[in-house]
């Protein structure tokens, strides 16, 4: 009997201690420093950015209530200067919830109209934006700037990048990110304008360094490596589909092996394959194309 018993015990242990391991691992914090006055947040595998300036703080993605707790007590202790600003990068939950913990003294709450307008519609629980804006926006504080601006759609709805002046650091969430494949079937992306807006970006003055919302910092060179793929990856997928090929076969002959070194190469190429078919069906309409002798 006592045999059983320990040997029902020790799976549940070992449940019971990954489970803990799993919630440690979700709930990681960490604040560093990146150039200047700019610091970047990271919340699992969430990054947000803040600037520090004598006149208070110009804060991004509150990312969870639970990570705007933790931030908003580590900002009290460490810099001793009111949040003055929060902007959302766009409008995706996994992103904007928290806002209103950070908040809750008055800070101006940020986003692109788009954004703001999901945000009311969808009834999500964080901070409504106090200001909006259509195309770009400059905010002063002190010594310091963010310029906001809009590239058009590319990931969710009113998703922008922000320039953080002197320190020309960049930050951008989900529709840029280096160091990693982008993100499975691309759920929530416009293929189109995930390109157009990366070339916008990469036209634009150039950024002495590069955050994004996850994986890795980086540099130009790291940003025009992502372009690359996107742009690879886009033309092997249409390509295939004007010679009639089925997903299937585009999943099992697409390889791009020059893009080999990316974590989650294997995993995620042929999910990035299934997203930008989905995106040439449900938006541009392959299915309707005559044509194209396939069926889709």
């Amino acid at each position: 009997m006592r045999r059983s018993l320990i040997s029902l015990l020790i799976p549940l242990l070992f449940s019971i201690q990954s489970l803990c391991t799993f919630a440690e691992d979700r709930i990681a914090y960490k604040i560093e420093h990146l150039k200047d006055n700019v610091y970047r947040f990271t919340a699992g595998h969430y990054h947000s950015v803040f600037m520090v300036t004598k006149e208070g703080l110009f804060l991004t993605d509150p990312i969870s209530e639970e990570a705007a707790t933790y931030l908003r007590e580590q900002l009290s202790q460490r810099f001793k200067v009111p949040i003055r600003y929060i902007a959302y990068s766009h409008n995706h939950v996994d992103h904007t919830l928290g806002g209103n913990v950070l908040a809750k003294d008055g800070a101006t709450v940020v986003a692109h109209e788009y954004a703001a307008e999901d945000i009311k519609w969808t009834r999500a629980p964080t901070a409504i934006p106090d200001i909006t804006f259509r195309d770009q926006l400059a905010i002063e504080l002190g010594d310091s700037r963010v310029e906001l601006r809009y590239h058009g759609p590319n990931n969710g709805r009113g998703s922008v990048s922000m320039r953080f002046m002197p320190a020309n650091v960049l930050y951008v969430v989900d529709w840029i990110v280096i160091g990693r494949m982008p993100y499975r079937d691309l759920l929530g992306y416009d293929i189109h304008g995930m390109i157009h807006s990366t070339r916008e970006v990469l036209a634009a003055d150039p950024f002495d360094l590069f955050v994004g919302g996850h994986a890795n910092t980086g540099t130009r060179k790291d940003v025009q490596r992502y372009l690359s793929y996107l742009e690879a990856l886009y033309d092997a997928v249409l390509d295939g589909m004007l010679a009639g090929k089925s997903l299937e076969t585009l999943q099992s002959e697409i390889r791009l092996p020059e893009y080999a070194d990316l974590p989650m190469y294997e995993e995620w190429l042929p999910l990035n394959v299934a997203g930008v078919y989905k995106t040439l069906v449900e938006m541009s309409y392959f299915n309707f194309r005559t044509d194209i002798d396939a069926e889709f």
